[in-house]
């Protein structure tokens, strides 16, 4: 008998509402929900794949324990947990709490609890060496937050909803659908803009998927700076800065507008290969629209100066009047004080401490993965990888690699065997985001239609696999020693960490403005109400205005524009010549078929995993589709079928990130800089595009390319 149950996807930021087929326990396939008040019947194709993931008969369902010989044995949770315990208990014995490590993959972030468990197990056992996905991803624009607004969860969302000029940068979300933007089909969103006379202005050095459909502006890789701060030399000079609402908003305008004086639109010209009177018209549209936000994510983030990037795209919106007001960049709404309680938690914090190597600063709680080629097998004795390939996704892959197997201890809680875990000690299976309860409101802030739903497992976890908090408390109970206090400590995170998740979820929701306050408002929520309403309650039609003074937490409430930190880095920008020998410039992309490493099988999918070279290239070298070709970079050396596409231009190749030998595909990160000194200063972002490489074909030595 097949029931339908109603959920949400959990694959990326756009939440989608989904109608899973369940039969005799199994999820047997995901539709779009018709009837969801957001996404209105729209769902992705990586989304309704999760019902092969979920299936797929090579997902982990019982604990593993490595043989001495090589290979792995099923073991007992009880038996796996307890060896766990004595391991970690003396790893910290010899070391030290810092001896004991934590890798936090991207799909923590789609868990109401994971991310917090993490923190808790991390913070009980008092080791700072916490690592995230983030400083591959948007740990830039999270310090942007901190230096501008006083809190790194303070994130402006792009109205798109409501905007007439909507300037993309670095940004592909027909295909990432969104993100730090919660906009389900925001396909139709963005075209919505152009259908109502507006314009959607693409920047990006690949024609991308969403550059294919708007106007397409192509910039050299790694220059984003550059141009905005000649928009920004353009606004000031021809007095189109919003006087008025910056007085009102925001301090530091004359150091900015000094800073701005010094890179004029010939000079970004230079810089970016825009044509300076592209730059002035770009400048001069963006300030004249009625409503006009710049919007951008991972391309600029994973650039030399990716802080400097978002908090100028920031500036931006300031100066041209679009901050905090409808069609502009808006902080968006929750009905809890977001910032407070991130910082009781721990995720609110920037630079309250700074890595042994490197000196960079820690994001939210975690310092920048690429160290962890250096800090694993050194300071760190004993790493746990909840949710994460790391060796596929942090520089110096095949360095870290080759650290995994000098650990005391490794343990992977995953949902299937990978590049990292190949090595572990351990393998505990996690339960997928079918088989656990769930809502969205820590994504409220980022909604552009807010709403709330409450989603029950829709089936039982397989097997013996587990939800990640639960096994987290399990391994905390399982240690052993240390002072009082903190055996105190661990004992009450593994506690609260087993405790009935609904319950607490019930008591914050209906204590909070939205709430039913216990049976006082009648039309309040309430987990009871949301699962009377599986497809989940609109609360807001749209962000509200006017929120700066509940969200910015600076002196005077005043969004600081020109940080001191900022400063430094703007006034320190250089044009970084390329390495001879090394002509062409690698970036990255982002795929549709592809999420993490779940879903690279099948022949569509490993194709898309090929290096884009641009005909001109592809004719100078010989090359044709499916070529073999040597990629080279001064950290590295890769093999990579080739695809020749006009979606890159002269000087550019692009290969897609977290592909690697389980998959039959090149790991670009053996091609990524790896050295402390070449993150990116102000987050320890790892540096995933503008990367200077060449190319031969494979078995030739035959070098292509010219100057992009």
């Amino acid at each position: 008998m097949t029931t339908v149950r109603e959920t949400y996807c959990r694959n990326c930021e756009a939440l989608c509402g989904l109608r899973a087929s369940v039969e005799d326990g199994r999820v047997t396939e995901l539709r779009p929900s018709p009837g969801h008040p957001v996404s209105r019947g729209y769902a992705c194709a990586k989304g309704l794949a999760m019902a092969r993931v979920q299936g797929s008969p090579s997902r982990l369902t019982q604990p593993l324990r490595r043989l001495p010989g090589g290979g792995f044995e099923r073991v007992s949770w009880e038996r796996a947990v307890a060896e766990i315990g004595e391991r970690l208990s003396a790893a910290m014995r010899a070391h030290g709490p810092e001896a004991v490590g934590l890798y936090l993959g991207n799909p923590a972030a789609f868990s109401h609890t994971h991310t917090l468990a993490a923190r808790g197990f991390m913070a009980a056992l008092g080791s700072r060496q916490a690592y995230s996905a983030i400083s591959q991803d948007g740990g830039s624009r999270f310090a942007a937050s901190a230096l501008l607004y006083g809190t790194a969860t303070a994130i402006p969302v792009a109205d798109v909803d409501r905007t007439e000029f909507l300037l993309a940068i670095g940004a592909n979300p027909f295909v990432s659908n969104g993100s730090l933007m919660v906009a389900p089909d925001v396909r139709r969103r963005l075209r919505e803009i152009v259908a109502r006379g507006g314009r959607v202005v693409v920047v990006d050095p690949r024609r991308s998927e969403t550059a294919s459909a708007f106007e397409h502006l192509p910039i050299r890789p790694g220059t984003d700076a550059w141009l905005l701060l000649a928009m920004l030399n353009v606004l000031f000079a021809e007095g189109l800065v919003d006087r008025e609402a910056v007085a009102v908003q925001a301090a530091g305008i004359d150091e900015l507008a000094a800073a701005a004086s010094r890179v004029t639109p010939e000079l970004a010209a230079e810089r970016t290969g825009i044509a300076a009177t592209e730059i002035e018209a770009l400048a001069r549209s963006f300030a004249a629209a009625p409503s006009a936000v710049a919007y951008g994510r991972t391309g600029t983030c994973t650039s030399a100066a990716g802080t400097v990037v978002a908090a100028l795209m920031d500036a931006l919106n300031v100066l041209s009047g679009n901050f905090d007001r409808p069609g502009g960049a808006l902080f968006g709404w929750t009905p809890w004080p977001f910032a407070q309680l991130a910082g009781l938690t721990g995720l609110d914090g920037y630079a309250r401490h700074r890595s042994r190597i490197g000196d960079l600063p820690e994001v939210m709680g975690f310092l920048p993965a690429a160290l962890m080629s250096h800090e694993v097998g050194e300071t760190v004795r004993a790493l746990v990888v909840s949710a994460g390939n790391p060796v596929l996704s942090v520089p110096g892959g095949e360095r870290l690699r080759q650290r995994l197997g000098e650990l005391d201890l490794l343990v992977s809680i995953d949902l299937f065997q990978n590049e990292s875990n190949e090595q572990a000690d351990f393998i505990l299976p996690a339960a997928t985001w079918l088989e656990r309860a769930d809502t969205q409101l820590v994504f409220l802030p980022f909604m552009l239609e807010p709403a709330v739903q409450w989603t029950d497992p829709i089936t039982a976890p397989a097997g013996a696999a587990r939800e990640e908090r639960l096994i987290l408390a399990a391994l905390l109970a399982s240690v052993r020693g240390g002072p009082p206090w903190r055996r105190a400590s661990r004992r009450a995170v593994s506690r609260l960490l087993r405790a009935d998740v609904a319950r607490l979820t019930d008591v914050a929701l209906r204590a909070s403005a939205i709430g039913d306050w216990f049976g006082l408002r009648r039309r309040g929520l309430s987990i009871r109400r949301l699962r009377e309403e599986p497809r989940g309650v609109v609360v807001r039609s749209a962000p509200p205005a006017g929120r700066r003074r509940r969200v910015v937490r600076n002196r005077g409430r005043r969004i600081q524009l020109a940080p001191a930190p900022i400063m430094r880095e703007i006034a320190a920008l250089r044009a970084e010549p390329a390495p001879a020998g090394f002509p062409l410039l690698l970036i990255g992309r982002r795929q549709r078929l592809s999420l993490n490493s779940w879903m690279h099988e099948g022949p569509v999918a490993r194709r898309s995993a090929r290096l884009l070279v641009s005909p001109p290239d592809a004719e100078a070298a010989a090359l044709a589709d499916g070529d073999r070709v040597r990629v080279e970079s001064e950290s590295g050396a890769v093999e990579a079928a080739v695809e020749v596409s006009d979606e890159v231009g002269p000087g550019l190749v692009s290969l897609p990130h977290g592909w690697g030998p389980l998959s039959g595909s090149a790991n670009v990160n053996d091609l990524t800089p790896v050295d402390p000194g070449r993150l990116e200063r102000l987050a320890g972002m790892a540096r995933l595009n503008a990367v200077p490489v060449r190319i031969e074909k494979a078995g030739e030595a035959r070098e292509v390319g010219s100057e992009p």
